[in-house]
């Protein structure tokens, strides 16, 4: 394993080193064995004494210290200048076979300097809300934090009531986030912005290395990665549920999983999060959010941008324009994969803005749908598809105009068939089922974790799990908590 210290290695002001605590009891509920074995992880290591106290608290072979991050962040829309990880830590960055650093955080780990009155701990159930969302977002192919660990601690933390604890071992490209560059920025600190800016280049963008204006080259690529992965949210119906800026990586990874949650019935102001009583980061407004949370990061490369302001600000408007147009290719190149659309037409705009007003107004399901449109193809069955509305007879006359723009391809059934069912999921982490899950793991019985973990690890593949099935009325699951 080598194990380094890149982002601790930068000067102290950001981060804060901590001293790890041990947990009274902690022990492995869930290891994602092929991904230690691609970042050179032994299993039976983690698995060890000594792995446990590196996955639970941070206790590093070297005996080097894990550290804070610092940051801060607009959090639904109102300016925090110090958060931080307050029940986080992130321990080191480990090098893989292929030489690429990733970085080895721990939430749930503790209080730190940034905990702000908190317990710093994390309950068992949103540890496996992350673990099972975060490794089905990367088996859909979305760019994501990955889970290595669940574990319990052997504590309780007392929420409503007392809960079991748990801690989550996490990796990303980078846990830098927009929200570490307005830390720096509010305290008018430029050295650091300099410094962050090389640091995130080193690492993340390295075909940045020789542009001539480095902070707005690296703009320009972060607004056309979070474009892309903001695309991709809305193309299988997740809902981040809060996208402070704090919860926004520079990297263009999906980051932080507390009240996400994925659609049922299709609806674009749909809002799952407690917390978002305003519809801040509802489905459809996600494109606008992650907009405005790109403008917050552009305010702080103005410095560097250029030494004018007035320009400054002109040149980076260009680029953050430039968002909509990375973001409109994508959504639109998405929708057409998904209805099996291999050339393009001015009117599959409208096509699929048809589909959408109908599934919104019947309160189809968005994933059954185009898994149903999937076996249209393919066997010419229409039964299933149209169950799905209430007016079957303006679904009969979509689906027929539909199938006469397919005609435009010249596409072979069978081809188009095994191409939608490659973007059109089967099963999504609906959220009947991850509560389910959770209940019956802080229960005592984890099998239930396992069992849809493992089929969410093969979310395009068939299978007879019954994990299709959308909830019933009384399963239906109204709020999600991200559980601090």
């Amino acid at each position: 394993m080598q194990l380094l210290r890149q982002y601790a290695a930068l000067p102290e002001r950001f981060s804060t080193p901590l001293q790890s605590r041990p947990f009274k009891m902690p022990a492995i509920m869930a290891l994602n064995e092929p991904l230690a074995i691609a970042l050179g992880l032994s299993p039976e290591w983690l698995k060890s004494p000594a792995g446990l106290s590196f996955l639970s608290h941070g206790l590093r072979p070297d005996g080097l210290p894990p550290v804070a991050m610092a940051y801060a962040g607009h959090q639904f829309g109102h300016f925090v200048p110090s958060l931080g990880d307050g029940r986080a830590m992130l321990v080191g960055e480990v090098m893989d076979a292929h030489g690429k650093l990733w970085d080895l955080h721990l939430k749930g780990s503790g209080p730190t300097p940034f905990s702000r009155r908190g317990d710093g701990r994390a309950a068992l159930g949103p540890v496996l809300r992350e673990y099972s969302v975060s490794e089905a977002m990367a088996a859909l192919g979305i760019p994501t934090t990955r889970a290595l660990a669940a574990l319990t601690t052997g504590e309780n933390v007392l929420r409503e009531t007392l809960v079991p604890g748990g801690v989550i071992a996490r990796i990303a490209s980078s846990h830098v986030r927009v929200g570490t560059f307005q830390y720096f920025a509010a305290r008018g600190d430029l050295e650091a912005l300099r410094i962050l800016v090389d640091h995130v280049i080193e690492r993340i963008y390295p075909e940045l290395t020789n542009s001539p204006n480095r902070a707005l080259a690296l703009l320009d690529a972060v607004v056309k990665r979070q474009a892309k992965l903001v695309a991709q949210w809305m193309l299988v119906g997740f809902i981040h549920g809060v996208m402070n800026t704090d919860n926004m990586s520079i990297a263009g990874e999906t980051i932080d999983f507390g009240p996400c949650a994925f659609l049922d019935a299709y609806d674009p102001g749909k809002v799952f999060s407690f917390i978002d009583q305003n519809g801040r980061y509802a489905y459809g407004q996600q494109p606008d959010m992650a907009l405005w949370n790109l403008g917050r990061l552009a305010e702080t490369f103005l410095p560097f941008i250029d030494k004018d302001t007035d320009n400054a600000v002109k040149i980076a408007t260009e680029t953050l324009a430039r968002f909509d147009d990375v973001f409109g290719e994508a959504y639109l190149s998405g929708w057409r994969q998904k209805l099996g659309l291999n050339t393009e037409q001015k009117a599959d705009t409208t096509l699929i803005s048809r589909l959408l007003t109908l599934m919104h107004r019947d309160e189809a399901d968005f994933t059954l749908t185009f898994r149903q449109l999937c076996n249209v193809t393919q066997t010419g069955d229409t039964s299933g598809f149209l169950s799905l509305f209430k007016d079957q007879g303006a679904a009969g006359i979509w689906l027929q105009d539909w199938q006469q723009r397919l005609t435009m391809d010249g596409m072979s059934a069978e081809d188009r068939a095994q191409a939608m069912r490659a973007v059109n999921p089967r099963i999504i982490p609906r959220n009947h089922q991850i509560e389910a899950a959770i209940t019956a793991a802080v229960g005592g019985n984890y099998e239930p974790f396992h069992r849809l973990t493992e089929a969410l690890s093969h979310p395009f593949d068939d299978a007879d799990d019954g994990f299709d099935q959308p909830p019933a009325q009384h399963e239906r699951v109204q709020n999600t908590f991200c559980g601090t």
